[in-house]
């Protein structure tokens, strides 16, 4: 079998991404941001971040998958892999997100846990000047046993109206439905000989629909919710990441290599996308903006840094070229567990600073004292390393063996 060549540069990119991601849900809940200038606008755009994610998911695939343009195993030991790498992480984490919900609302330590249910949701919209209580919802027991099941199912991104339970399954959910399709599409993508047109093809092809949402003046439901993680509307991301793996190992074959002026130019392009993006989403007031961005309008700089990102040599540094692919492996797990650990540590933080000698006496009292204490940059930093070592530690002792047990007996 073909020896692969190990992406160092990538193991670095998809583990940012994964931080930036858990970034992304987890620091709008300090104020603090909010002194430093532009730090809320630049940790606004997680789905630049998902986005990218998925480009990497089809370069990656491509490189690891395929001899040639022959996919080097039958698709249905292709399809047990990834479904038995993604479905015991899924699992977990849904489960592990409930048990915590319901232990916050036992708690019921303001100002989330009174509310704190595994009914709560908030439809997803994009119209303007509409009342966050409008949106807020707690499903009936019908719509909890549908969503459970496309939970279970891992068919949750599906659903257009609202996101269930943990809120960044849905990513799990669509790139599920991209391992489907990929020994049936990349095969026939790999054999396209003008790759740089089919790219742009496929770049138009996905902002068709955010154009056409945008005409017809859709903001609200379910056209937010499709544009956002529909698997279909999302799939060209996918398809894009196989054809730039297919333009870069044409180049790497020629022994082409960006370098000088056309390198710079392109890390300005990628830079320049990324801040004229996080202008027009955060401070342009055009709501249009979300749609494009989110769906399309950064696709050429995303596959650029996918693109460049490969190109990064390894590391000299002998504990570099250990830890990157175990961090590497960990965005998943990252992407996956950092809600309801940041559950936990919202709830269980104010509540240790915040301890008295009454406390032992009177639980209210706790509960008063933890809802006057807010949460500490500091507190902050400490839950970032703490949930990255955790799901290192799970990603390597749990993921793994349970991938490495369940092919044993399914294979």
């Amino acid at each position: 079998m073909e020896k692969k060549t190990r992406f160092m540069g990538l193991e670095w990119l998809r583990f940012l991404l994964g931080i930036y991601v858990m970034i992304y849900h987890t620091l709008h809940v300090y104020p603090q941001v909010n002194r430093i200038p532009w730090l809320r606008e630049l940790t606004s755009m997680g789905f630049f971040a998902t986005s990218t994610f998925f480009v990497l998911s089809g370069f990656l695939l491509t490189h690891v998958y395929f001899n040639n343009n022959t996919l080097r195993e039958p698709a249905k030991t292709f399809w047990l892999k990834r479904f038995c790498n993604l479905y015991p992480l899924h699992i977990v984490a849904l489960v592990s997100t409930v048990a915590v919900v319901l232990l916050a609302q036992w708690l019921s330590i303001p100002p989330d846990g009174p509310a704190a249910s595994p009914r709560f949701v908030v439809f997803d919209t994009n119209e303007a000047n509409v009342s966050r209580e409008l949106l807020q919802h707690y499903m009936t027991n019908k719509e909890l046993l549908l969503n459970a099941f496309l939970q279970l199912t891992m068919l949750q991104a599906w659903n257009p109206l609202y996101l269930t339970f943990n809120a960044p399954l849905w990513s799990l959910s669509t790139l599920f439905f991209f391992y489907l399709t990929f020994p049936l599409l990349a095969p026939r993508l790999l054999r396209i000989q003008h790759r740089k047109l089919a790219i742009s093809v496929i770049f138009l092809i996905y902002l068709l629909p955010p154009i056409l949402v945008i005409a017809f003046q859709g903001w609200g439901m379910p056209w937010t919710g499709l544009l956002q993680r529909g698997p279909l509307l999302r799939l060209p991301e996918f398809l894009a990441g196989i054809l730039a793996y297919s333009l870069f190992r044409q180049h790497q074959q020629i022994q082409f290599r960006p370098q000088g002026v056309l390198l710079g130019c392109l890390i300005l392009f990628i830079v320049a996308s990324f801040l004229t993006a996080t202008w027009l989403f955060t401070r342009s007031g055009g709501k249009h903006w979300y749609y494009l961005l989110h769906n399309g309008l950064l696709l050429p700089a995303q596959l650029t840094l996918v693109y460049l990102s490969a190109l990064i040599p390894a590391p000299k540094t002998p504990w570099l070229q250990r830890w990157l692919p175990r961090l590497g492996a960990t965005s998943l797990t990252i992407f996956a567990l950092h809600v309801p650990m940041f559950w936990l540590w919202r709830t269980f933080e104010p509540l240790i600073t915040s301890q008295t000698r009454e406390c032992w006496q009177d639980w209210q009292v706790c509960v008063d004292n933890a809802a006057n204490t807010p949460l500490t940059v500091t507190g902050y930093v400490l839950f970032l390393v703490a949930t990255v070592w955790i799901c290192l530690q799970f990603q390597e002792r749990f993921v793994v063996r349970v991938r490495k047990g369940l092919l044993a007996r399914l294979a």
